[in-house]
């Protein structure tokens, strides 16, 4: 049985435009307003909800439409292991999982936190931050805490089922892959309904039906997961 590749490079980077915004429209306009130069007013952003509802998405696609600006920006997660101190350059720092970081972690976001509203050079920089609960919830340290609830504060609203179908669709049909109505409700019946689990699991199916030359349809997923 041939084992399935999981090297995939098919896969759209994340941006505001391939953002499915659904009851979230108000969150993707103030990035764009920020990203897009309109305004670089300093003041902190706080994106909260629960897993599957976009954070990341929207923080990386914040990330990579100041690169291609030419613009700097630090990045902070719960899976950095060493993070740079505060540069100059940046004009941005983005955290996400704040709820995940640790001890260290926490006092990294923190420093830059500071150095980002009251840095030593240059005009204050912008901080946006994401975390599963609302800044008064988190188990953070208290300097920290305040800080993320200080300026915009959003909580991001999960989609429902038929706005779940249209960004698969929107997904699928940016990748040239024909996804039908019966393979989309195989896949939602029967996979995790996070976006980011579906979002891995279309690049797998748009990468098994290249390698095998086949369509895109049910007994399709039962042989791609059957192989890998």
């Amino acid at each position: 049985m041939k084992q399935l590749a999981l090297d995939i490079g098919l896969s759209t980077r994340p941006s505001l435009e391939s953002f499915f915004c659904g009851p979230n429209e108000d969150v993707v306009h103030h990035l764009r307003l920020w990203t897009s130069g309109g305004t670089r007013a300093p003041v902190p952003t706080y994106l909260w909800g629960e897993s599957g509802c976009g954070k990341t998405h929207l923080l990386q696609a914040v990330h990579m439409a100041l690169g291609e600006q030419g613009l700097a920006a630090g990045w902070l997660d719960a899976h950095t292991p060493r993070a740079p101190d505060f540069q100059d350059d940046w004009v941005a720092v983005l955290m996400d999982d704040v709820h995940l970081y640790n001890a260290e972690q926490q006092h990294t976001a923190f420093n830059w936190f500071v150095n980002a509203l009251t840095p030593t050079r240059g005009s204050p920089r912008w901080v946006l931050a994401a975390g599963q609960l609302p800044p008064a919830s988190l188990s953070l340290r208290d300097d920290l805490r305040t800080r993320l609830g200080w300026g915009h504060v959003f909580g991001l609203k999960v989609l429902d089922e038929a706005e779940r179908c249209a960004v698969l669709r929107q997904a699928a049909d940016a990748r040239g892959l024909l996804l039908g109505d019966e393979v989309m409700h195989y896949v939602l019946n029967r996979f995790s309904r996070d976006l980011g689990s579906l979002m891995q699991l279309l690049d797998h199916l748009d990468h098994y039906a290249l390698q095998t030359r086949r369509a895109l349809t049910i007994p399709l997923v039962r042989a791609m997961l059957e192989n890998e």
